[in-house]
């Protein structure tokens, strides 16, 4: 058993980590601040080829694996939360899905324009009353000759603003099972009747653009349907897997954030004549993180690895998720905490990696869902 990443995984964990360092944290404060991404940032991504990471070669893509963009994801969002989640749903719910079911025109179509980043892309499956519940999709997709007309309004849209590609899930069969009835769609920003609605205020993660998409008379072609008429919610469970895989690995990222802002100030603040790490109650605090954020990025890593060789992934997935937004959450507090009235102001970055971790408990499915989803597994 090698614990040791490939080689070639390293070279691009090194290379997203100089990038982090230097041009990323920089700009994080500042992103939270003003909720949207600096240009340049998505523009350097480009050039890096973050965008593409996992799309094929073929297609204008780095053609790596989810090991890589594990790694790639840990070190964005250790500087910038805001950023990993859009280049985390870019990879794992667009470019994913679109490589493994897309038609050769759909992909040829597509691919290229996401891998460079000359569009993002977004994932639209909640809704107001199909949160938890994601079969409960009520956007309805009627068929109309060679084209469907969609109908509906989606939520806690991911790279809302910035997409020029949706995935939309859609209602296209109301006399089968709710989970049965679902297809999804490739959805063109361009498209008349589609626009952009409500833009949240979030508690953390300001700077990812999160918003309503409407569908009012949506027209497409029915060559736009993403895998089979009725087979959208397996196809959509299939890509959260890789989501749960994209939101743990920024877990991990936020949580050494925590980690190494609370030893740094564990060595810098004095308290009763020496450095507060000298005292026992802050040295367990730091190792409960270590140990906990460990676990969580073994667990991680397990998940890609198994995506990557096609086996079975959903338990570790969720495992995964479970546990790295838990070990975030442990992280973000424990580090607070360590930094005292100080660290409850934004003169520390700490508030912001705390109000950054909570989110990472319930979207890609709320950690009761986790375990629903560990135990339904396990009791199959």
């Amino acid at each position: 058993m090698d614990f040791q990443l490939p080689e070639e995984h390293q070279m691009v964990r090194n290379m997203a980590r100089d990038f982090a360092e230097k041009e990323l944290m920089p700009l994080a404060t500042r992103h939270d601040r003003e909720e949207h991404i600096d240009r340049s940032v998505f523009d350097k991504m480009a050039e890096l080829g973050l965008w593409g990471l996992t799309i094929p070669e073929e297609y204008g893509g780095a053609g790596l694996d989810n090991q890589a963009l594990t790694a790639v994801l840990i070190e964005i969002n250790r500087a910038c939360a805001s950023t990993g989640v859009t280049l985390s749903v870019h990879n794992s719910l667009i470019g994913a899905p679109l490589t493994k079911h897309g038609t050769p025109e759909q992909k040829q179509t597509w691919l290229p324009k996401l891998a460079t980043g000359e569009i993002l892309g977004s994932y639209c499956l909640t809704e107001a009353n199909a949160g938890s519940d994601a079969a409960a999709v009520q956007t309805q997709a009627v068929r109309d000759g060679d084209d469907f007309v969609l109908n509906g309004t989606k939520l806690w849209v991911t790279n809302g603003a910035l997409a020029g590609v949706y995935i939309v899930y859609c209602r296209t069969n109301t006399e089968v099972s709710k989970a049965k009835g679902v297809t999804a769609f490739l959805v063109p920003r361009d498209t008349p009747g589609l626009s952009v609605g409500k833009h949240e205020m979030k508690a953390g993660i300001r700077g990812s653009s999160t918003t309503e998409i409407v569908l009012d008379n949506v027209r497409i072609p029915a060559t736009n349907m993403l895998g089979a008429l009725d087979r959208g919610f397996p196809l959509a469970l299939e890509t959260l897997d890789g989501g749960r895989i994209g939101i743990a690995a920024q877990s991990i990222g936020i949580g050494r954030a925590c980690l190494e802002a609370a030893i740094k100030y564990a060595g810098e603040r004095e308290q009763f004549g020496q450095p507060i790490g000298n005292f026992q109650a802050i040295q367990w605090k730091i190792a409960d993180m270590s140990c906990r954020l460990d676990a969580a990025e073994l667990l991680t890593y397990k998940a890609a690895w198994l995506r990557d060789q096609g086996l079975p992934c959903t338990r570790e997935a969720a495992s995964a998720k479970l546990m790295a937004s838990t070990a975030a959450n442990f992280s973000a507090d424990e580090c607070l905490q360590i930094h005292g009235g100080a660290g409850y102001t934004d003169d520390f970055h700490v508030e912001r990696l705390f109000r950054d971790a909570r989110i990472t408990e319930i979207y890609e499915g709320a950690s009761d869902i986790q375990r629903l989803v560990i135990a339904r597994q396990l009791l199959a």
